[in-house]
């Protein structure tokens, strides 16, 4: 079981390659434009070149149906590169050989996975024969500010879009933040302003998809409770992705915790657009409960992976932003060592967690691509959020 601390993250900038002989280079060659433009140092964009090569060259030799995600994931105050890569097949039999300094099942750069591992400040690895293989890793600034990040240990929260074939930008998006502590009664509503360095970034801002709103300086809550939200905009292309997008922005805004609440500001903020399917969860690690309320063809469960139980939270229909129905909130205990799964139709709701062994026993990150590899369709954009944590 993967460690994992109260820290939350954003992720922008994805960039997905599919399986081909230029998926090395390409995605080399991606790595390094986004290792400058989060400002790694020299030495630091090398070594992640050189891992995100070693493990290209690894899907393009051996993988069936092979791909790999670059993103970008952002603390409010540091920037770090993370690559996935996700394959059917044929898996590892053997995976601390397969780490192990040395060794090679053919010729690539010859560093190893037991290298990238350790270049790597977080690196999580699932593998079953006849399966395939998930691989994550993620490599923060070899700064203060960079190790810090690294030290404060894994997100309890993550999640994954993919677009639908032939489309370059996804309809589906996902965020999280905190609950913040109960503000004074006198202390103004967030308003409109420009981001500035050490201020929380998130990936309609980068993209200048939708206004830049600043965050209020109100700390979180002790409890360590978060929101979750996972939006899936209205049929497909630019406009459903400026639908998630703004979905995303106005989820920061908004100062409630309440998933109703949650939803009707997100309601009002996607009335000029297409709308979408949305859902919001609100964990209380604390308490080990959770609050959830969805609209649309969203899928919710939580999922206790020691009986393999896989309980369903009900969406109402609708559309958000154009027809909101009254909401109605589950509420649900949270057993211990579970999971919560959002997801957005682009994955099917016939997995279950018997059938992958270890699925939640790995990173949240990890969790997703693998019910994304089990459950995604190729014909729909495609959005999993998964948290898990000590609760």
């Amino acid at each position: 079981m993967v460690p994992l601390s109260p820290s939350l993250t954003e992720c922008e900038d994805t960039v997905w390659f599919r399986h081909s002989d230029s998926l090395p280079a390409a995605a080399r060659g991606a790595a390094r434009q986004l290792a400058h433009r989060i400002g790694l140092l020299p030495e630091r964009a090398a070594e992640v070149a050189l891992a995100v090569s070693e493990a290209a060259t690894n899907l393009r030799r051996h993988a069936v149906d092979g791909a790999m995600v670059l993103r970008v994931v952002r603390t409010d105050a540091e920037a770090a590169l993370e690559f996935v890569t996700v394959d059917s097949g044929p898996g590892m039999a053997d995976v601390p050989a397969a780490l192990a300094d040395g060794y090679s099942s053919g010729p690539t750069l010859g560093i190893g996975l037991g290298a990238v591992a350790r270049l790597a400040d977080a690196f999580d690895l699932h593998s079953l024969p006849g399966r395939g293989t998930v691989l994550t890793a993620r490599f923060w600034n070899r700064t203060p500010a960079g190790r810090a990040a690294a030290a404060a240990g894994e997100p309890v929260a993550a999640g994954l879009t993919r677009p639908m074939s032939g489309q370059d930008m996804c309809g589906d998006a996902w965020a999280v933040r905190p609950v913040l502590a109960a503000a004074p009664a006198s202390a103004p509503a967030p308003a409109p302003a420009p981001a500035v360095p050490g201020g929380r970034f998130d990936w309609s801002v980068l993209t200048d998809r939708a206004p830049r709103y600043a965050l209020s300086p109100v700390p979180r809550d002790p409890s360590g409770g978060f929101v979750l939200m996972l939006c899936d905009g209205l049929g497909h292309g630019p406009l459903a992705a400026r639908a998630a997008s703004d979905a995303v922005a106005a989820f920061h805004r908004c100062a409630a915790d309440r998933p109703d609440q949650v939803l009707a500001a997100l309601h009002r903020a996607l009335r000029s657009g297409r709308g979408g399917a949305v859902a919001v969860a609100l964990v209380e690690p604390a308490a080990a409960r959770l609050t959830f309320c969805g609209v649309g063809n969203v899928s919710a469960f939580v999922v206790d992976p020691a009986t393999g139980t896989r309980r369903s939270l009900p969406s109402a229909p609708g559309i958000v932003g154009h027809q909101l129905p009254t909401p109605h909130t589950v509420r649900q205990e949270l057993p211990p060592g579970s999971a919560v799964v959002l997801h957005s139709d682009g994955l099917t709701d016939r997995w279950r967690g018997p059938d992958v062994p270890g699925l939640f026993a790995h990173l949240p990150v990890t969790a997703a691509a693998l019910l994304l590899r089990e459950a995604g369709v190729r014909r729909d954009d495609a959005g999993v959020v998964v948290a898990k944590g000590s609760w």
